[in-house]
C-alpha cells in the first residue's frame, strides 16, 4: 500500500565531509532558491519543510538570536505553506547540558510558529566527525533532556503543532543498541514527549549498491531501523521520518543516474510507508555546494551551484505531486 508523505528538502550551499570539514561554494541566492522551493512544493499551501541548522556549543551566549547557520536566513523560506525542519546541533566540548536545553528552549520561542519538526542533535551516535553531536561528551542526555526542555517549552506557547524528535544514522550489529539505550536513560516520559525518530540514509554513496537491487536495500535498511532498532526500545509506535538522503552527481556519477536514484528510493519509502510507518522524506540537498570542487560532498544538489537545475530536480517534483500529504 502507497502512503502519502511529507517532503522536504535542505536549501543551503554547505555540506559537511566526513572528514569534519566543510564543502562552501557560491553564497546562495534566497530569490532563487525561493523560486525553486516554490516548484518543489507545486503549489501553495502544500506540506512541505525546509530543513535548516544551527548549532550550540561553548561560546553560544544565552539569549539569542541564535540565527540559523545554513541557509542563512530560513525563516524567510517559511511560506506559502512551507516550515522550518529545524535541526539545534549539539556540539559542547564541556557536555553542557543545561545550557543545551536553554538555546532549546530559545529556538522554540524564537522559530516555533514556523517550524513543523524540530530535531533534537544531529547524527549523535556517529563519532569521530567534529560536525556531528556524537563526537561529544553527554550527547545521549543532551537528547533526554533536550526533548523535554522542548517540548514543555512548545506547550508553555501553545506550539501544539510542533514535532520533536531525534535522528540517527543506519545501525547495524551492536551498534542498533544506541537508540535502546538511549530510550532507557530518558524512561518512559521521554518515550512519551517523542513524536517521531529519523534517518540519514546515503544508500549507494559511501558503500556501493548494484542498481538492480536499490530498491530491496532500502526497503531492508528500513525494515530493519523499524524491527531491529526502533521496536526493541520501545519507539515503534514512533513515525520514521527519513530526514537526509541524497545522491552526489561527478565522477563516474551523471546526473541521469541521480534521477533514478532519487525515483527508486522515493518510490520504495511510499510504497513501504504504510507498513513501516514512514511519515516523510527529506531530500539532501537542494543544490551543489561547489560544482567544481573535487569530492562527491561538493555536488549532492538537485541543482548545480548556480541553482540550474539538473535531472533529479524535475523528478523529484513529479515525485512530490504523486506521492505527497
Amino acid at each position: 500500500m502507497t502512503e502519502r508523505l511529507l517532503f522536504g528538502i535542505y536549501p543551503g550551499g554547505v555540506c559537511g565531509d566526513d572528514s569534519g570539514g566543510l564543502a562552501v561554494g557560491p553564497p546562495d541566492d534566497p530569490d532563487r532558491v525561493t523560486a525553486l522551493l516554490d516548484r518543489l512544493q507545486g503549489r501553495p499551501g502544500r506540506p512541505f519543510l525546509v530543513r535548516a541548522y544551527t548549532a550550540f556549543d561553548d561560546t553560544t551566549a544565552p539569549g539569542g538570536p541564535h540565527p540559523t547557520a545554513t541557509p542563512a536566513g530560513a525563516e524567510r523560506y517559511a511560506v506559502r505553506g512551507r516550515r522550518l525542519d529545524l535541526v539545534a546541533q549539539y556540539r559542547s566540548a564541556t557536555g553542557d547540558v543545561p545550557g543545551y536545553c536553554t538555546f532549546l528552549r530559545e529556538l522554540v520561542g524564537r522559530y516555533g510558529a514556523v517550524t513543523q519538526t524540530l530535531q533534537v542533535t544531529e547524527e549523535p551516535n556517529v563519532t569521530g566527525n567534529p560536525l556531528l553531536d556524537g563526537d561529544h561528551p553527554a550527547v545521549r542526555e543532551a537528547i533526554v533532556h533536550g526533548v523535554r526542555a522542548a517540548r514543555d517549552q512548545a506547550r508553555e506557547l501553545g506550539h501544539h503543532h510542533l514535532r520533536i524528535g531525534f535522528n540517527t544514522t543506519p545501525l547495524f550489529g551492536p551498534a542498533t543498541s544506541f537508540v535502546a539505550g538511549l530510550a532507557e536513560l530518558g524512561g518512559p516520559d521521554f518515550r512519551a514527549e517523542l513524536d517521531y525518530v529519523g534517518l540519514d540514509f546515503f544508500p549507494d554513496v559511501f558503500r556501493p549498491v548494484a542498481p538492480a537491487e536499490l530498491a530491496d536495500t532500502v526497503a531492508a535498511v528500513l525494515r530493519h531501523h523499524r524491527e531491529n532498532v526502533l521496536a526493541p526500545a520501545c519507539l515503534g509506535h514512533l513515525p520514521l521520518h527519513v530526514t537526509e538522503h541524497g545522491w552526489p552527481t561527478g565522477p563516474g556519477r551523471t546526473p541521469q543516474r541521480q534521477a533514478e536514484v532519487v525515483e527508486t528510493v522515493v518510490r520504495t519509502v511510499a510504497e513501504h510507508a504504510a507498513a513501516l510507518g514512514l511519515s516523510g522524506y527529506t531530500h539532501f540537498s537542494l543544490r551543489d555546494a561547489d560544482s567544481g570542487g573535487p569530492g562527491p560532498f561538493h555536488r549532492f544538489g538537485l541543482t548545480a551551484d548556480d541553482h540550474t537545475p539538473k535531472p533529479a530536480f524535475d523528478t523529484l517534483c513529479a515525485l512530490v505531486e504523486r506521492y505527497t500529504v
